[in-house]
This record gives structure tokens, C-alpha cells and sequence, in this order.
């Protein structure tokens, strides 16, 4: 079958395929501390590339059954003895970035993966064989940590614990410090103890900057009309690549029948995605489903031309000023990149 539209897709995924995928994003495959490039204006930033390489250093020290295997007690306001390092701060600072050189600094097994790809591992194979899957790992990745439910809070949070109590080191990034997750989005006070619990396991990381994809880009996502959208379209088949066009509607309706979790399967082998008649959103569950599909979308690097409705402007007022701000704001970020030309240098996240 010829790959026309990404409606034609309904992939299904394994809980092995789930674990096999937890590596970063191809767009980060080499990325290291020495390239990450500081914006010297924030000074947090070479302060978080400092911590994180005294991190992946005490990593190399662990003796016995000690975190870092100092030869001393464990003392509990001694931020070097926490088992988690938590990467706070605005989209487009470099987190994932600086989250994937530490996993490319580490030794041992090592996994990385978005928060939803953790989850759903859970959801494939259950909680108990996901424990047993991921016991012995050195060190797990968690990208875009974002709790939109009390289930999902949790079992997270129970996940960590019981790793943390094995010996495995945590990293994470979010855009809400970890005692803040939850709030806006839930009734975050039946939660409260889970979340402390778990982010008492993290020493938290704030970077501060400017989105580099929007100092790299305008401020809108780049549109164009149907002839447009077709043009791009036949150029790329042309050229031999794969190409998908769809309505912009009909796609947002068929990433319901899709678990977020297979998003990635959606994408691979695409090389450019076209969308029709781009419209505002104005359904959250819709809005979510779309944020979840244009991560994987840019964790692939795949470019995207639409007409219609700029994308940058697909969530309306009430979701930009909800619970989930930071996400959408970090997703029209994301969009302005993939439909203009690729940025250089410097460091996306």
C-alpha cells in the first residue's frame, strides 16, 4: 500500500516495541554537553550543564548500595545525594537536549522516553512485568514529565519509588517543577502526598531563556493555500520521498482511534505531512491528542506545510490560559519550526 494520507494508518505496538523505542529522538542521537551552546545572558543554563555533568560523574563513583558511593551517610539536605536530577524551565531552552547528553554520558543500561511512552508501556504489559522490564537500568530518561490525570500521578509515582529503592537514577525535564504538577488540571489536593513523595527524589534544575525556536523563527506558523499545499505535495513524491495530505478535520477526528502512544508508528517513514483546511480547536481532548501527535512530528524532524488557520493559532483563548498552557504554548512553538525551514545551531527542546 501506498502511503497517501496518515488516516490510512491505525498501527498497533507492542509493549517489546515500546521498550526497544525508549532511545532519544533522532534529532538528539549525538547530542553531548560540549554542544550545547549557553545563552550567556542566562546564566542557569552553563550552571545546568555543570550540574548534569557532576551528575553523570557521581554516576561513575556508585559503590555498594549507596546512590553515589561516597563512603559517607547520606544526608538528606545534600542535593548530590538525590537519585533524580529535574530540568525545570520554558520550552525551547534546551532541556531535552541537556536530558539526552546525560543519557549519551551514561554508562550501563539506560532508557529514554516521553512520559506518555512510559505510561504506556505500563498500559502494554502491566505494572508488575514493567517494574521487572525496567529494574537494573542505571539510569531512566523521562521527557515532557506532564501528570494530566490522578491515575497516571500515581502510577508514576509508585514507578519511581520502587526503581529508586533498586538503584536506578532518574532525569526528567518539565516545564512545572515537580511539587507544582497537577495544579490547574486537577484536584491536585487528593494527590498531594504522591506528588511530594516523588519529587522528593529530584533535585530540581530551573533553566531559564528564551525559546529558541521562536528567536530562529517568526512568530507564526507559516501558511500557504490548496495549490500550495498540492505543489509540496507532488514535489516531494516526485522526489521520491512519502508525502501525506489530509483534511485537517478528518486527521484531528482519526487521532482518537490512535493511543498516543503509537503516534511514533504514525510517523515513521513520512517525510513530509500536508494539511488541508487548518481550523481552530476548540474541544481540549482534541487540542491534547494534536499536542501528543506534533511531539512525535518533531521528534522526527518532519516538516509540515497547511493552509487554512495558521497552526500557531489552532488553540483557542480558554486553552492558552488553562491548566495546560505550557503545553499548547510549547506545541505552537514546536509547529512554527516544522512549517518553516529547519532552524541551525544552538539548542531545541
Amino acid at each position: 500500500m501506498t502511503l497517501t494520507s496518515l488516516t490510512q494508518l491505525a498501527p498497533t505496538i507492542t509493549g517489546e516495541q515500546l521498550l526497544a523505542s525508549l532511545t532519544p529522538p533522532a534529532q538528539f542521537a549525538h547530542a553531548s554537553f560540549d554542544d550545547y551552546r549557553p545563552d550567556v545572558d542566562y546564566p542557569s543554563q552553563q550552571q545546568a550543564v555543570d550540574a548534569l555533568r557532576a551528575f553523570s560523574a557521581g554516576a561513575a563513583e556508585k559503590k555498594g548500595g549507596g546512590f553515589l558511593g561516597l563512603g559517607r551517610r547520606k544526608k538528606q539536605d545534600d542535593p548530590e545525594q538525590k537519585p533524580g536530577i529535574y530540568l525545570d524551565g520554558g520550552f525551547g531552552v534546551g532541556k531535552t537536549h541537556l536530558l539526552a547528553a546525560l543519557w549519551h554520558a551514561a554508562s550501563g543500561r539506560k532508557l529514554f522516553g516521553t512520559f506518555i511512552e512510559y505510561t504506556a508501556l505500563v498500559g502494554a504489559l502491566g505494572y508488575a512485568k514493567t517494574v521487572e522490564l525496567l529494574r537494573g537500568s542505571s539510569l531512566i530518561c523521562i521527557d515532557e514529565f506532564e501528570l494530566d490525570d490522578p491515575g497516571d500521578t500515581m502510577m508514576m509515582t509508585r514507578l519511581i519509588t520502587d526503581l529508586v529503592g533498586s538503584g536506578t537514577r532518574f532525569a526528567a525535564t518539565s516545564n512545572t517543577p515537580p511539587n507544582a504538577l497537577g495544579e490547574g488540571r486537577f484536584a491536585a489536593s487528593d494527590f498531594l502526598r504522591e506528588i511530594h513523595a516523588m519529587s522528593g527524589n529530584f533535585t530540581t534544575l530551573r533553566i531559564d531563556g528564551l525559546d529558541f525556536r521562536r528567536r530562529a523563527t517568526s512568530g507564526e506558523a507559516v501558511v500557504t493555500d490548496g495549490a500550495g499545499v498540492a505543489a509540496a505535495v507532488d514535489a516531494a513524491r516526485a522526489a521520491g520521498r512519502v508525502a501525506t495530505r489530509d483534511d485537517f478535520t478528518v486527521f484531528v477526528d482519526h487521532l482518537a482511534t490512535v493511543h498516543p502512544s503509537r503516534y511514533l508508528l504514525m510517523v515513521d517513514g513520512v517525510d513530509l505531512i500536508a494539511l488541508d483546511d487548518v481550523v481552530q480547536l476548540h474541544d481540549q481532548m482534541q487540542a491534547l491528542r494534536l499536542v501528543a501527535f506534533i511531539d512525535r512530528a518533531y521528534d522526527a524532524e518532519l516538516p509540515i506545510v497547511a493552509s487554512g488557520t495558521p497552526l500557531s493559532a489552532v488553540f483557542d483563548e480558554p486553552m492558552l490560559n488553562g491548566g495546560f498552557r505550557k503545553k499548547y504554548l510549547r506545541s505552537v512553538s514546536r509547529m512554527i519550526a516544522l512549517t518553516a525551514a529547519p532552524p541551525t545551531g544552538d539548542n531545541p527542546s
